[in-house]
């Protein structure tokens, strides 16, 4: 058994202003090129500027604009490639100066090689050159605005983590203090405890801490293994010194805290705008389904209908993304007297009895979760439908309400998660999905520890490819044969 997992950092308040104003930066980052060019456009028409040389072009402020939008636009793609929207560590200002140097003049370079290789004659070098040097000084000023935006959220106490710090060493005591005191590193001190200890560990958890941070990991190595497996477990962040070897995590990040030099862990790379990318790429996906798929949705409901009635759709209780319940949608596959749930009243708690005595009696499976081996239960329709998992489209319906992702790990159920053993904890991290590398590795005839290592390495080794080779490789696996539950 394991304890339930935890509300943890992932999709707190917190996140969702990050989020929020890491979305607001590309914008502010066009507004401040377009800006850019418009100063270097007006400069150019200046008295000191024309006295230099006489304006060659005839070309207005807005078709001027209306030209430089497209190449902003490119250069906001190269602003991410070098990494001006890493989310990952809180950045030094030097550091992102020197990204938005690299970033426009990678920009600029473009801009020369297209009018190089396109012949494009355009006698200003002088609009060219300013807008570059207005690009540098206007960008880095919107990213001083941004931080000063996000400084007043955190002085007004909202969006802060809430940490615990572990330690009782002088680094503890002067990350609380510096932590304490300056509001504008993002951070609140919840707790503070010198080990990691059952009492720590209790009020821990009773605080909705956001993060833990061990100041001095070589300590007690012990309990420095098991806060990091706590953290994981209950999904929230994880940060220590940097002078501990680090060995645990696949995804590791090393940045300053206060001064402090500190290694964030983390038990997935889907953050940031790893996050909004696979939202996006759910929402455009499933919408695209739903609609080249309706006939299909159709055809099938009405054959469920006329076979054994209504509902035609099941909703079956998952277990989601931090150990948050909900109900996957499914076409009905089974007899209405047979369907377990809520949803079929008290002849659905008869069915899970019985249920359980199929369990005992023709379960295929070995450990938490099952599968009943020439099942009764199912329709004839039913069979169909579950070999061709097309009682699973509805599932998109999920995906679109945010429950569920595209890709992702094989949600079960309350019960089947209850027996879980603590490592298995980490597919909580991130939403479950409609297919995911298990489904596409041995669909079915997976054995629970083979679904789970492959789920671990699908959220630690996420990457949007990653999704995208899943999903299109799910349809070929359809064709292969499948045993029906």
């Amino acid at each position: 058994m394991i304890d339930p997992p935890g509300r943890g950092g992932y999709n707190t308040p917190m996140k969702r202003l990050e989020l929020i104003l890491m979305l607001l930066q590309v914008p502010v980052d066009l507004l401040m090129l377009l800006i850019a060019a418009g100063s270097a456009y007006l400069l150019r028409f200046s008295d000191w500027a024309v006295g230099m040389k006489a304006v060659q072009f005839d070309l207005s402020l807005t078709e001027f604009l209306s030209t430089a939008f497209p190449i902003f636009l490119v250069w906001l793609v190269i602003f991410a490639f070098t990494g001006l929207y890493n989310a990952r560590g809180s950045k030094r200002f030097a550091q992102d100066v020197l990204q938005i140097i690299l970033a426009c003049s990678t920009g600029l370079a473009f801009v020369a090689l297209y009018m190089l290789f396109f012949q494009q004659q355009f006698d200003s070098r002088f609009l060219l050159a300013a807008t570059w040097v207005g690009s540098l000084v206007y960008v880095t000023a919107g990213r001083l605005i941004m931080r000063g935006v996000k400084g007043l959220f955190y002085r007004s106490g909202r969006g802060l983590k809430r940490v615990a710090i572990i330690g009782s060493d002088s680094v503890s005591i002067a990350l609380k203090d510096v932590l304490s005191n300056r509001p504008e590193l993002g951070y609140s001190v919840a707790a503070s405890y010198a080990s990691f200890s059952d009492n720590a560990i209790r009020h821990i958890r009773a605080a909705h801490v956001d993060e833990l941070i061990l100041t001095n990991p070589r300590s007690n190595e012990k309990d420095t293994v098991k806060a990091y497996e706590f953290a994981k477990l209950n999904h929230i962040g994880f940060k220590y010194s940097a002078d501990m070897f680090a060995t645990l995590s696949a995804n590791m990040s090393v940045h300053p805290l206060g001064g402090i030099p500190m290694v964030e862990m983390n038990p997935t790379r889907l953050q940031g705008w790893g996050r909004i990318l696979k939202r996006l790429f759910d929402i455009i996906t499933s919408l695209t389904l739903l609609i080249i798929l309706s006939p299909i949705y159709l055809i099938t409901a009405l054959v469920i209908k006329s076979e054994t009635g209504t509902p035609i759709i099941y909703k079956n209780e998952r277990v989601g993304v931090r150990g948050r319940t909900f109900f996957t949608l499914k076409f009905r596959s089974m007899f209405q007297k047979d369907s377990t749930g809520a949803q079929f009243g008290k002849s659905g708690k008869h069915a899970e009895d019985a249920e359980a005595k199929l369990i005992k009696k023709q379960n295929s499976k070995h450990g938490p979760i099952y599968k009943i081996k020439n099942d009764p239960r199912v329709t004839p329709f039913g069979r169909f439908i579950r070999k061709w998992s097309i009682d699973e489209l509805p599932q998109f319906v999920n995906v679109l309400k945010g429950e569920m992702s595209i890709v992702g790990p094989r949600p079960h159920q309350p019960r089947e998660v209850e027996k879980y053993d603590k490592e298995h904890s980490v597919v909580f991290a991130i939403k479950p999905g409609v297919t995911g590398l298990a489904q596409i590795s041995g669909r079915s005839d997976l054995t629970f520890e083979e679904e789970m290592r492959l789920d671990t390495l699908y959220v630690e080794r996420w990457s949007l490819w990653l999704d995208i080779i899943i999903f299109i490789k799910t349809p070929f696996i359809l064709f292969k044969k499948r045993s029906v539950e």
